[in-house]
């Protein structure tokens, strides 16, 4: 499997990769390093390279599960179960302790 990859990648990027006995060791590559050797034709965020490649007036749109009331897992509401207060109750901790979560991955990347 390895090997197929590394076939896929100097196939996909002729020309552009250094000979660098390393390149394919599996070892982990920083952006700056991947650019160096590479793997990667430029730095940047998705916003603004795609407004580079395809113009200033491009906008992106977030596409997210929809959610209910007290967060994802209530789209059980029409399926004519009845609920008990617990289910509800769960449902809504459950809710908040995944918001919570999200949160906080987003903050672990200053976002």
């Amino acid at each position: 499997m390895h090997e197929t990859f590394i076939d896929i990648v100097r196939e996909r990027r002729a020309g552009r990769l250094k000979d660098d006995p390393d390149l394919f060791t599996g070892l982990f590559w920083s952006a700056r390093r991947g650019l160096e050797l590479g793997l990667v034709d430029g730095l940047g965020d998705m916003r603004s390279v795609l407004k580079q490649r395809f113009g200033p007036k491009t906008r992106l749109h977030l596409i997210t599960q929809p959610r209910g009331l007290f967060g994802r897992r209530l789209g059980f509401f029409g399926s004519g179960t009845r609920l008990t207060p617990a289910d509800i109750a769960g449902a809504a901790v459950e809710g908040l302790v995944d918001a919570i979560e999200q949160r906080a991955l987003w903050n672990r990347f200053g976002l």
